[in-house]
């Protein structure tokens, strides 16, 4: 008898499934009153428009939602295959705080969502706000910092990160609408528009049809400041300014890689200040280099726009004093802090003037401090991702390293200017722990150099010219890190000081196998991956990650947090929910 029902509950669960129709913003959306969004609903099967029933707390919607209804009796999605009816709806707005039933019903099919719709304070609880945002960034990444910038004498930290400090902190979730898994793209796009979204979506709820350009859109923060404020804006990265996480701030898309299409986006906001790599897609398909498909030039755009360009630091310097800056430092993402500062491998040779995050970040901070009404500066440590992914641990806390820095200079700014809230947080975790240390002193390679307990000891980076990194990265005694998953490669036990590592190269069957560049080190051991084949790197964990705050509105930050609440309090602090 209980299998029986088992299995009559499982068909009824079947059966529902299939008469549900899909509503966007999806159940549980938390809605900034006054902010525009795009209301869809999309149909299984084909309906009549006149069956299509929309309520909204048990009244048509037309009072709340509007009447300028699009209806697509036959949507389409690949090979023109009909995905089933839609109803659309662009540009909605609730002004209306509370809480917001939506049913709707057409055909057999039946839907109900609700909305949490907030109001902010009148008057905004802060000036600025500087979010700063280790990309990938972990706990162990945090810790690893610590102890190769600061030391450990006995147990205890010989320092402290200036992260450390933040006064207020909260566990954030980050599994995207589609899976538990997440990217940068539905994380960025959650803290910058209250929304949860899909896997490589930004600033759009993802439906089922084919173009990428044309989901359903909800406002993100940059238009939301453009709207109600006169704020200054300023994007700083160490990636492509056209990655999903800078790209967050701005865009909408179903699909990250629009990158093309997104520098058109950066360009329709036009924040003050506009700081990273990338730019290969803002040149004109005829420039050598470029991977736009037009003859759209963005880099005169902007300069017509009144930017200043920069494209490298001494250039930067000059731009300083500019209203607007554009700069570019690379055509991709720019190279790891370790490669630029130490060891001069990857692209360096190419782009050898290439500035900091920290440097960007001052010259972006004397700028847009210079508006009276205030401002919204995003700082991306894009690259402790980056090197993540191919399980370059070195790298990885490098870049650690010189965000926390930038933390540190957004620190010096708050002191002075107590009337800036500083958040800083990642987007989502890598798999990485470290588990003891590596010792080379010991006469063993491989695997008997990896020391664990108290066999551990302690590392021995140094810092003798006092700049925050370890002279050197391979001391004889080191930090041991290693990650959860990963593809089949050779682990050498040792910093990959001849260039970036990668761990995986595709084979002639489209498999991801061991580098075999690798292989000789003495003492490599090949580790099988764990990961499917067609993974060339470690990937993104689900783990929570750490927010901390200090400054006005700090304290709304506490205990656990979805990504999409943080949004509601940066517009609580800004009052983004009324106009000024």
């Amino acid at each position: 008898m209980r299998t029986l029902l088992l299995a009559l509950a499982a068909s009824t669960a079947l059966i529902g499934t299939a008469n549900a129709a899909t509503v966007f913003p999806l159940d549980r959306a938390t809605i900034l009153a006054g902010s525009p969004f795009d209301f869809k609903v999309e149909f299984d099967g084909q309906v009549k428009a006149d069956d299509v029933k929309v309520t909204v707390n048990g009244a048509d919607y037309k009072a709340t939602l509007g009447s300028d209804v699009q209806f697509v009796e036959n949507e389409k999605g690949k090979d023109d295959k009909v995905l089933g009816s839609a109803v659309l709806l662009r540009g909605v707005k609730i002004n209306k705080a509370g809480s917001y039933t939506v049913d709707v019903s057409a055909g057999g099919e039946t839907k109900s969502v609700t909305w949490n719709v907030y109001a902010t304070p009148a008057t905004p609880k802060a000036k600025n706000i500087i979010f700063l945002l280790g990309d990938g960034l972990s706990v162990a990444h945090r810790t690893a910092a610590r102890i190769m910038a600061k030391g450990m004498t006995e147990g205890k930290a010989n320092g402290r990160l200036a992260m450390d400090d933040l006064d207020h902190m909260a566990f954030i979730g980050t599994s995207s609408t589609n899976a538990i898994n997440t990217d940068s793209a539905n994380t960025m796009s959650a803290y910058m528009t209250g929304h949860k979204t899909a896997i490589n979506a930004l600033g759009v709820y993802a439906d089922r049809t084919p173009p990428s350009l044309d989901d359903p859109k909800v406002e993100n923060i940059a238009e939301a400041l453009r709207r109600t404020t006169k704020k200054s804006i300023g994007v700083v990265v160490t990636s492509e300014i056209e990655d999903a996480t800078p790209a967050a701030v701005v865009a909408h898309t179903r699909k990250r890689d629009d990158k093309a299409d997104i520098v058109g986006m950066l360009y329709d906001v036009k924040p003050e200040v506009v700081l990273g790599g990338g730019s290969a897609y803002f040149l004109s398909k005829e420039v050598p280099g470029s991977k736009r498909k037009d003859d759209k030039d963005y880099i005169k755009l902007f300069q017509d726009a009144g930017y200043k360009l920069a494209t490298d630091k001494s250039e930067l310097e000059k731009a300083a004093g500019s209203d607007k800056i554009l700069g570019l430092f690379h055509t991709g993402n720019m190279d790891y802090a370790l490669d630029r500062m130490q060891l001069k491998k990857g692209t360096v040779d190419k782009f050898p003037n290439q500035p900091g995050l920290v440097e960007m970040a001052k010259i972006a901070l004397d700028n847009l401090s210079k508006n009276p009404e205030g401002f919204f500066l995003m700082i991306e440590g894009s690259c402790i991702d980056k090197a993540s992914h191919p399980l370059d641990m070195e790298r990885a806390v490098f870049e650690t390293i010189e965000f926390d820095q930038a933390v540190a200079l957004a620190r010096e700014f708050q002191a002075k200017n107590p009337d800036t809230l500083i958040v800083v947080t990642g987007d989502h975790t890598h798999g990485v722990s470290i588990v003891g240390t590596i010792d080379d002193t010991i006469g063993k390679e491989g695997r008997e150099k990896f020391l664990v307990g108290a066999n551990a000891g302690f590392p021995t980076y140094a810092d003798a010219n006092k700049d925050g990194y370890p002279d050197k990265i391979d001391p004889s005694r080191r930090l041991a890190m290693f990650v959860s998953n990963y593809p089949d490669h050779y682990e050498t036990f040792n910093p990959k000081l001849d260039g970036p590592f990668e761990p995986a190269v595709k084979n002639e069957k489209g498999e991801y196998v061991a580098n075999e560049k690798y292989k000789d080190v003495p003492g490599a051991i090949f580790v099988e991956g764990n990961l499917p084949k067609d993974e060339s790197t470690g990937t993104h964990t689900v783990d929570d990650v750490v927010l901390q705050a200090a400054g006005p509105g700090a304290d709304e930050f506490k205990g656990y947090m979805e990504e999409s609440d943080v949004y509601k309090v940066l517009a609580d602090t800004f009052a983004l929910g009324v106009k000024q």
